[in-house]
């Protein structure tokens, strides 16, 4: 695969790139469900038209056993019947701190209430730190060209054992 700038590649980039990964972790080792973890983390790199990370959740997802109805369905969960009110408040927090620059408030109150009736506060705080941190990763894989379709299930945790 052709990059723009290999960020791993590169001293500083591999430092960060390490210390990012570190902090995925964090997100994955806590009580937030990791489906719903896939589903934001696939919704906000939608919007954000990032091939990579849309490559890898699709995948990372389906090896957890997602099915692909509610894969193929997550640009369009509020015209679907297949998500959870929890999901679909995780999804609107997704979509809302994703676009920002759409709405002055940023997430709107009737989100955050929906957000509060289904998570506590140690999901909110992943709920928050994941949709920071999708979009970083959406902006440092569109700004160096890292495209998608190369990924394999599994990759990314295989990078964070070595």
């Amino acid at each position: 695969m052709e990059f723009r700038f290999n960020l791993f590649e590169n001293e500083i980039g591999g430092r960060f790139a390490k210390r990012f990964a570190g902090t995925a972790q964090v997100l994955q080792q806590s009580s937030l469900p990791h489906s719903t973890q896939e589903l934001m983390s696939l919704r906000a790199s939608q919007i954000n038209g990032c091939g990579h990370c849309i490559d890898m959740h699709t995948k990372e997802a389906a090896a957890a056993g997602e099915s692909a109805v509610r894969l193929h369905l997550v640009a369009a969960w509020r015209e679907s019947t297949v998500f959870t009110e929890a999901e679909q408040a995780a999804l609107a927090l997704t979509e809302e701190g994703t676009r920002l620059a759409d709405a002055h408030q940023g997430v709107s109150d009737e989100t955050w209430a929906q957000v509060r009736k289904h998570y506590d506060d140690d999901q909110i705080a992943a709920l928050v730190c994941l949709v920071a941190l999708i979009n970083a990763a959406n902006r440092l894989a569109v700004i160096t060209h890292h495209k998608g379709g190369s990924y394999e299930a599994g990759m990314f945790k295989a990078a964070l054992d070595h």
